[in-house]
């Protein structure tokens, strides 16, 4: 039924964007373990709830973390639990039951949303990175640079500079036909993956997107690699040893989520436009990768590595169990 569902999607009859409705087909070449997939899916999606709105809730309740580094550490969850809410929820309906089908519309839409959210994310950890330097290398100016006002300016600036980017692209595939095939060899409807099959003249497509990406992904990974540079040049000045790993030790969990974050983000990027002998299924699955593993993995980054964080939630676990205990007897 599956077969015969592709094959009249793959019909020429449908010509237009306007056909209502897209497959999805999963992940190719894997669809024998789809159900198997999305065990750990289901795993990382449970984590991914569980531990943003634990670092929400935490911030939020604890005055002692209404602190820049803290409240970018908010914008990151919110963003990641968008994103999750944008792709998860559809990839788990291909693994159970192969309902891949999504109308033009909601692909679209799809799209924008898991593009522009990560572009958000993206623009959170520069914010982030530029915290770190100025908290080590102008301690003194911390609070007179990241006030409150800033920070609320840098959140909606992460918001409109990911919305502003991306929109164009739904735009720009609307005017696209497509006479060869409606069915996506994806989980969800990337931006390469939908323009890789229209028949027209797919040009302006690949170079705003090329473009789109250049703008977030190189000069957001240039500015990081730059504050670190300083950063690092800074704490070698420092004369004692235990200062230095301080310091160090408080960039620990922000460099780990930029290599979590950027890692497998640039290798789908790079394999969309150069990767042609890499198997299919798996850019796909790396493609899956950096949208599910990153807002998984950062709250259990953060209640690792940052002290408070870690001590506010060791604390409220402890009150649970403190009630729970006075509640039995």
């Amino acid at each position: 039924m599956l077969r015969t569902l592709v094959q009249t999607m793959e019909s020429p009859n449908d010509t237009y964007l306007d056909s209502p409705i897209f497959f999805l087909v999963g992940i190719p070449g894997l669809e024998w373990f789809h159900l198997w997939l999305s065990l750990p899916v289901c795993f990382l999606g449970t984590a991914t709830i569980v531990g943003n709105i634990t670092i929400l809730v935490v911030v939020a309740t604890e005055p002692a973390l209404h602190k820049p580094l803290y409240l970018f550490m908010c914008m990151l969850s919110t963003t990641d639990l968008a994103a999750f809410i944008s792709t998860v929820p559809k990839l788990l309906a291909i693994l159970w039951c192969g309902a891949g089908h999504i109308s033009a519309s909601a692909c679209l839409a799809q799209m924008f949303f898991i593009h522009a959210f990560c572009m958000m994310e993206s623009t959170v950890l520069l914010a982030m990175a530029f915290d770190r330097y100025v908290a080590i290398c102008h301690p003194l100016h911390y609070t007179t640079v990241l006030t409150d006002s800033i920070i609320a300016r840098i959140g909606v600036v992460a918001v409109v500079r990911g919305s502003i980017l991306m929109l164009p692209c739904p735009f720009l595939i609307q005017r696209l036909s497509f006479c060869q095939s409606h069915v996506i060899p994806h989980t969800y409807c990337e931006h390469m993956a939908v323009v890789k099959l229209a028949c027209g003249d797919t040009r302006p497509n690949r170079v705003y997107g090329l473009t789109a990406a250049l703008l977030v992904i190189g000069v957001d990974m240039f500015c990081i690699g730059l504050s670190y540079v300083l950063i690092g040049r800074a704490v070698l000045r420092l004369s004692s040893h235990e200062a230095r790993s301080k310091a160090l030790g408080t960039c620990g969990s922000h460099v780990c989520v930029i290599l979590i974050s950027y890692t497998p983000a640039l290798f789908s990027f790079f394999t969309h436009r150069f990767g042609h002998c890499v198997p299919l299924h798996i850019h796909i699955l790396l493609a899956n990768v950096y949208l599910i593993f990153p807002p998984a993995l950062n709250p259990m980054v953060y209640g690792v590595k940052t002290k408070e964080i870690r001590e506010r939630v060791v604390r409220v676990f402890q009150k649970g169990q403190g009630a729970g205990v006075k509640a039995s007897e």
